[in-house]
């Protein structure tokens, strides 16, 4: 099946997979006081501990930057980090629809993302809330100069994750290895500490994709930085990218009922 197909397709079910994806989110915190704030609560009370420990420990001087600097880089790593670890299992956890219908399996990468896609949603949107009292400028480079890093962030999130499952479909230790890997990468990553701080091995992070996604996003928020031909190449990644896992994921269509 071409890919326009496949697109095609997956527009006319996304009232479906958005609506499962919302279940799904609704459910996770049924019957709790606080609901869907959990989502963006626990990620400030990461970012107050951090803050405390690594201010103190890197000395920092300007603790309101470091804190909002901090606090994107990990929302923005804490969705990756989820979407890429939820994706080897992703269609062995949909092993029964696979076997039994005839539902294209872009619909269970669809919901999926989706599910990523509004978990970063709630849980950013308080953060950056909390974040502007630290630095007001931050609300409005949200829409000024972080819409395309976003976007790509967006983007990232589908294409890369599709082809770790369809992976990890055929080869089950793939799900034991990703975690060791964004361990490493988290670790490599400046996240919690400044680039420069690399000195030498700079090169890590140039090098390392999910910076290269996180850092134009956490620029354009906190400084109103955009680096219009960074975000167009990245752009212009993703979409190749995504025109790839779409055509893997046609490719292995027939294969996955019995992969799983």
């Amino acid at each position: 099946m071409p890919v326009g197909e496949t697109l095609a397709e997956a527009w006319k079910m996304r009232r479906v997979w958005w609506f499962t994806a919302s279940a799904r989110t609704k459910a996770r915190y049924a019957r709790t006081i606080f609901g869907n704030f959990w989502l963006g609560l626990s990620n400030l009370f990461s970012i107050a501990a951090l803050v405390v420990v690594y201010g103190t420990v890197f000395k920092v001087e300007d603790i309101n930057t470091y804190v909002v600097y901090l606090g994107i880089g990990l929302v923005v790593w804490n969705t990756i980090a989820a979407a890429v670890s939820s994706a080897p299992n992703l269609f062995e956890n949909n092993r029964i629809h696979l076997q039994n219908t005839n539902m294209n399996p872009i619909f269970y990468t669809l919901e999926e993302w989706s599910f990523q896609f509004q978990t970063f949603i709630q849980s950013f949107l308080l953060v950056i809330l909390v974040l502007s009292f630290f630095k007001g400028s931050i609300l409005i480079n949200v829409f000024s100069t972080g819409l395309l890093p976003l976007l790509n962030l967006f983007l990232f999130l589908y294409w890369l994750p599709v082809l770790i499952c369809l992976i990890g479909a055929r080869y089950r230790d793939f799900y034991q290895l990703v975690p060791i890997i964004l361990q490493l990468v988290f670790l490599l990553s400046p996240i919690l500490y400044e680039k420069n701080r690399l000195g030498n091995m700079i090169w890590i992070a140039n090098l390392n994709p999910f910076f290269r996604i996180l850092s134009p996003v956490r620029d354009g928020i906190l400084n109103g930085q955009f680096n219009l031909p960074e975000n167009i190449f990245i752009f212009a990644i993703n979409i190749l990218g995504s025109w790839l896992a779409l055509r893997v994921l046609n490719q292995y269509r027939a294969s996955l009922p019995f992969l799983v």
